[in-house]
């Protein structure tokens, strides 16, 4: 059976396509960085439990005052990203998540248990003693299998050519454990969320922490070690990842797209430079460069999803409707633009009532 066959007819889209490739670009890097922080700084935590069975270290305390808030942010900021994507690869993104409906699903429950567990982590920290290791793996093991089921959707979108397993495994079972490039793209983010963290730790401790110049600047050192050693271990991922991929897509990162290949380069860059600052303990420096490396990595994932898909389709190919809608496009610039503003004056409500960390 021919692949193509199975893929289903897109539908009309609005306005031009290149606005929903910009927001969805804009909005992924914004959840990517929240999520990065969440998962990561939750990782970190649970092993500097395993670590200080017997204390309460202020990278903990860290977590546990903010982790309520990152998983809120990082599902709210989660939503666009996934809408956009769905408008422009919905074709494929819908079948893919049907041929997998029931881990799809569980991606509700498995985030309730982790945002509940949050809570209990964040409003019990002292009672619960050493109990919180434990209450903190019912937070950072459903957010791990989250994001492992995220991952093999993700790549089930782009082969259509293992859709036709469908025929063996009707029940909305499937999983793409078959495509080589699962594992290593889901360590990728595994590992780019404990940098991530590390680093939203380091900033945390910075200023937030209220407590001897000496503890701060070792928490803010603890955060930057963390991100340092693992950006060292992506690299490794990333060359492994790197290594598994279709031929046509390794041709185009490297030297087929000047593009793509620029983009990659310069996240390579980003991230051994980054890593080299965090090493001097140059924290605002490593935030930026760290910063500007995950905006490049969803750029060369985007080409890549296009190499991808380009067998089947290109989102140049939509079609619009007959009557565009851009006096809408512009109305939800304007409300972006309102909800930032009112996240930001939020936020620094929250800053000033949670000066006195969790103890």
């Amino acid at each position: 059976m021919d692949p193509a066959a199975l893929v289903p007819t897109p539908d009309t889209i609005p306005v031009a396509w290149g606005w929903f490739q910009f927001l969805l670009m804009l909005t992924f890097v914004l959840h990517l960085l929240v999520m990065n922080a969440m998962l990561g700084s939750g990782i970190i935590a649970l092993v500097t439990h395993w670590t200080h069975p017997d204390g309460s270290p202020a990278i903990c305390r860290l977590t546990a005052g903010k982790l309520t808030y990152l998983i809120a942010f990082a599902v709210n900021f989660g939503v666009a990203p996934l809408l956009f994507l769905q408008v422009l690869y919905g074709q494929f993104l819908y079948t893919s998540s049907v041929l997998m409906a029931w881990h799809w699903l569980a991606v509700i429950a498995l985030l309730i248990l982790a945002y509940g567990a949050a809570y209990l982590y964040a409003l019990k920290y002292k009672p619960l003693g050493r109990a919180r290791s434990g209450v903190l793996w019912l937070v950072v093991l459903p957010l791990l299998l989250i994001g492992f089921i995220f991952s093999n959707n993700m790549t089930l979108m782009l082969r259509p050519d293992a859709w036709r397993q469908y025929f063996d495994q009707p029940n909305g079972t499937l999983l793409n454990l078959a495509d080589p490039t699962l594992f290593p793209r889901y360590l990728h983010m595994i590992i780019g969320a404990i940098a991530i963290g590390g680093l939203f730790l380091a900033l945390m401790a910075r200023y937030q922490l209220h407590e001897s110049p000496h503890n701060t600047e070792k928490s803010v050192s603890t955060g930057l070690n963390w991100f340092a050693i693992a950006t060292l271990v992506q690299f490794w991922i990333g060359a492994w990842l790197l290594a598994v991929q279709p031929a046509p897509i390794r041709t185009l990162l490297l030297g087929g797209s000047p593009l793509a290949t620029t983009f990659l380069a310069l996240a390579v860059a980003g991230g051994l430079a980054a890593m080299l600052l965090a090493l001097s303990r140059r924290l605002i420096p490593t935030v930026a460069v760290a910063v500007l490396t995950v905006i490049l990595m969803p750029l060369v994932r985007d080409l890549m999803r296009r190499a991808s898909l380009a067998p089947y389709f290109a989102p140049a190919d939509l079609t619009m409707a007959a009557q565009t809608q851009y006096g809408l496009m512009i109305l939800f610039f304007i409300l972006l633009l309102v909800t930032v503003a009112i996240i930001v004056y939020l936020l620094r409500l929250a800053a000033v009532a949670t000066r006195e960390e969790v103890c």
